[in-house]
C-alpha cells in the first residue's frame, strides 16, 4: 500500500488546502472606484402616483398601436411651481417612454370597454421634441387603472384652477398696468398744457407787435404824405 504522505497527488492536495486557508491578511483592491451620485431630474418633484403598467402609442401612419415598453409611469409634482408631470420609464433600460405635463384639459378615458386599460391625448416630450400623441396605458388590476384615472383627474381639475387664479392675476396686473399708464397720460397731458398756453401766448403777443409796428409804419408814412402835400401847397 503507498504511503498518503508519499504520495503525489495527496500532497498536492495538502498544498491547495493550505493555499485556500483564511490567512486573516486584507489585500487592497488594485482599482478604488468612487460612488458616483446619479440624478435622475425627479429630485425636485413629489411622487403623487406610482404603478406597474405597459404603455402603447398610437401609429397613425400604420394605423395601429405600438408598444413603447413595461415599466414605472408615476405623477411627479414640482415643490416649486406645482405642476405636475406624467413620466414612464421602461423597467430594464429606464428610458423614457412618456414624459408630459398634466395640464386642465388632459382627459383619461377607459379604452374599448377594457377596464385594465385607458387612452388620453397628450404633448409628449419623451423622444426630445414635442410631439401630439395618442396613449394607451394597461395596468395589472382594474385597481389600479381606476387609481390612475382617478389621480388624473384630480390633477386635471387642480391645474385648472390653479390656470384660472393665474389668468385672474394677470388681468387684475394688466387692469392695474392700464390704470398706471392712463395716469401717466393724463399727468403728460397736463404738463403739456401750460407749454401750449406759453406757445399761443408768444404767438399772440407777436402778432400784436408786429400790427403795433405795422400802424406806427402807416403812421409815419402818412405824416410824411402831409408835410409833403403841404410843401407842395407852399409852393
Amino acid at each position: 500500500m503507498a504511503d498518503p504522505e508519499n504520495n503525489p497527488e495527496h500532497n498536492n492536495e495538502e498544498g491547495a488546502a493550505n493555499e485556500d486557508e483564511d490567512t486573516g491578511a486584507q489585500i487592497a483592491p488594485i482599482v478604488k472606484l468612487e460612488e458616483v451620485a446619479v440624478t435622475t431630474g425627479e429630485e425636485g418633484e413629489d411622487v403623487l402616483l406610482d404603478l406597474k403598467a405597459k404603455l402603447y402609442r398610437f401609429d397613425k401612419e400604420g394605423n395601429q398601436w405600438k408598444e413603447r415598453g413595461a415599466g414605472t409611469v408615476k405623477l411627479l409634482k414640482h415643490k416649486e411651481t406645482g405642476k405636475v408631470r406624467l413620466v414612464m420609464r421602461q423597467s430594464k433600460t429606464l428610458k423614457i417612454c412618456a414624459n408630459h405635463l398634466v395640464l386642465s384639459t388632459t382627459s383619461v378615458q377607459e379604452h374599448a370597454g377594457n377596464e385594465k386599460s385607458c387612452v388620453w391625448h397628450a404633448t409628449d416630450f419623451s423622444d426630445g421634441e414635442l410631439k401630439e400623441e395618442l396613449f394607451c396605458i394597461r395596468f395589472a388590476s382594474v385597481e389600479n387603472c381606476k387609481a390612475f384615472k382617478e389621480m388624473v383627474q384630480e390633477v386635471a381639475e387642480s391645474q385648472g384652477d390653479k390656470a384660472e387664479s393665474k389668468e385672474a392675476t394677470s388681468t387684475a396686473d394688466l387692469l392695474e398696468k392700464l390704470t398706471v399708464g392712463e395716469t401717466k397720460e393724463e399727468e403728460k397731458a397736463k404738463d403739456e398744457v401750460p407749454s401750449e398756453e406759453k406757445k399761443e401766448a408768444k404767438e399772440e403777443a407777436k402778432k400784436e407787435e408786429n400790427k403795433e409796428a405795422k400802424e406806427e409804419a402807416k403812421k409815419e408814412e402818412n405824416k410824411d404824405d402831409d408835410q409833403q402835400a403841404k410843401s407842395d401847397g407852399d409852393k
